[in-house]
């Protein structure tokens, strides 16, 4: 049975106000007015993962003790041993325990966040044991290296399983409208609707927004295509329809009338209430990682990294994709070699498809895939643009005549993609960018468009886990800049991670 979404809250004394990134809300900063109490479903899960944290943890060290110390020892010599290490253990895992704790990671607005929620695990787990080590060699507590080695991975890699589990049962949970933070966006009525439509594209949202407060006209609702939101207040008022409502959240939107102190005054409002302040940031297509804060003398300064084009962190993405390309080309040669015999005998023409497209910097390659369509495509293509079903300046035929029998299984799974491995392995291409375009496709796009051309272009990207051909022209833009700015390797894992299961599931594929 779902828990309820809020209860009757314990209303905590005044404290000061403190500024957070919030992930779980984009590149969004939440003012929280002191420790406030947590929802029910919020304390629910929390529990959940302490149980699973500490399950894990404690297994996790026994096992790596057992495979340490069991094999080979007589049952006396056993016992030795686990009378020595009893306490060395207990520290062991109190210590990794309370690092989860100190480092936050079971906090709220980290609760389904993904790799933020996952990278303080990890960073807990690994300053935890970095002290302990240093603390026994302080000590000179004599503690078997294999043990303490092995602990670590073994439970660093089962505590991001236990995560990962729990992130996907709430992202269900959520996606029925349960174990949802209340919340009410503030702004005017543009900026109200533009956060709300954001929110409301994400059927596994952190938020339900259950009411608006606008000035100006507050009989007439926030209209999207799914619902109405109506309009519980007026600027002025929103501390007391945040009790009223018994909201979890406020968002602000954009810049509300009342000058520059409208956030301070409404944080004030909000304190000795257990609502959370977030204010929705105007840095669109700025990540989360590329912001960061430095208070000076009160002022609270945001400091936004431009985005880079050169340097290690590219030298480390081109050697993912030669490992990666390199090991898919070996591993899938077997699949690659029956996909070519199928397209050979399905239908006249080569195997390969050539075609020439536009690379980093504007420079042309050929890209390879699999033929999935007729020998004569290219020359077919003139009399079907005027039934394009694309949006922009692709083209897109959801029923397209010129596919094959084998073309069609090929396209649906990306399967026609896989030679791109080559082109990757050459350097023409990543694993992860944006859509290779065709020249022509460059030649019709906007000054800020040509921006795509910034990095390679990937045989999967923002817009392969996000729709693929279902995606309209200006999401598909949105979706490329996005990734050009603010891409990261970790990024790049979850892309390739994602896109294996929308690859499964054949979402989007024309």
């Amino acid at each position: 049975m779902a828990l309820p979404i809020s209860s009757p809250r314990h209303r905590p004394a005044i404290a000061p106000l403190r500024l957070v990134e919030d992930p779980s809300a984009g590149s969004s900063l939440s003012v929280v007015p002191g420790s406030a109490t947590l929802p029910e479903w919020a304390s629910s899960y929390r529990r959940r993962l302490i149980a699973t944290d500490t399950a894990v943890i404690v297994l996790s060290v026994t096992g790596a003790f057992a495979a340490r110390f069991w094999w080979g020892a007589t049952p006396l010599q056993f016992g030795e041993i686990v009378a020595h290490y009893l306490v060395i253990t207990a520290v062991i895992m109190t210590s990794w325990l309370v690092a989860l704790t100190v480092y936050r990671s079971r906090e709220q607005r980290l609760m389904g966040a993904g790799v933020a929620e996952y990278r303080r695990v990890a960073a807990a787990s690994f300053v935890a044991f970095g002290l302990l080590a240093i603390a026994f060699q302080i000590l000179e507590i004599d503690v078997a290296r294999g043990f303490f080695v092995l602990a670590l991975p073994l439970g660093v890699l089962a505590l991001l399983a236990g995560r990962w589990s729990w992130r996907n049962w709430l992202n269900r949970r959520r996606s029925h409208g349960d174990y949802r933070s209340r919340t009410l966006v503030v702004g005017e009525r543009a900026d109200v609707e533009f956060v709300t439509r954001q929110m409301e594209r994400q059927p596994n949202s952190a938020y339900e927004i259950v009411g608006a407060a606008i000035d100006g006209d507050m009989q007439s609702p926030v209209s999207l295509a799914s619902r109405s939101i109506p309009v519980v207040s007026s600027h002025a008022d929103v501390a007391r329809a945040a009790a009223r409502m018994n909201v979890d959240a406020v968002i602000v939107a954009g810049h509300p009338s009342g000058g520059s102190h409208y956030i301070r005054d409404l944080g004030w409002d909000l304190e000795g209430t257990a609502a959370e302040l977030i204010v929705a940031s105007r840095l669109t297509n700025v990540a989360g990682p590329r912001i960061h804060f430095r208070p000076v003398e009160g002022l609270p300064l945001m400091h936004v990294e431009l985005p880079q084009y050169e340097g290690g962190k590219h030298v480390l993405k081109r050697a993912l994709d030669v490992v990666g390309s390199a090991a898919g080309l070996v591993l899938l040669l077997p699949l690659m070699v029956v996909i070519a015999v199928l397209v050979r005998l399905d239908s006249d023409g080569p195997v390969l498809f050539r075609q020439e497209r536009v690379g980093r910097g504007g420079a042309a390659f050929s890209i390879l895939k699999f033929r999935s369509m007729v020998s004569t495509a290219e020359d077919d293509l003139a009399g079907l643009l005027d039934q394009n079903q694309g949006a922009g300046v692709l083209f897109k035929m959801q029923n397209d005549p010129r596919v094959t029998r084998i073309g069609r299984v090929l396209r649906r799974y990306s399967l026609d993609e896989l030679p791109q491995l080559w082109n990757v392995l050459i350097g023409d291409m990543s694993l992860v960018g944006p859509r290779p375009p065709l020249r022509r496709e460059v030649a019709d796009y906007e000054s800020r468009v040509h921006r795509r051309l910034y990095i390679k272009p990937g045989i999967t990207g923002m817009w392969q886990v996000n729709g693929r051909s279902t995606l309209d022209w200006d999401e598909s833009v949105r979706l490329d800049l996005y990734y050009v700015e603010n891409w990261s390797i970790t990024g790049d894992l979850v892309i390739l991670w994602r896109t294996l299961r929308v690859l499964r599931q054949s979402v989007g594929a024309w």
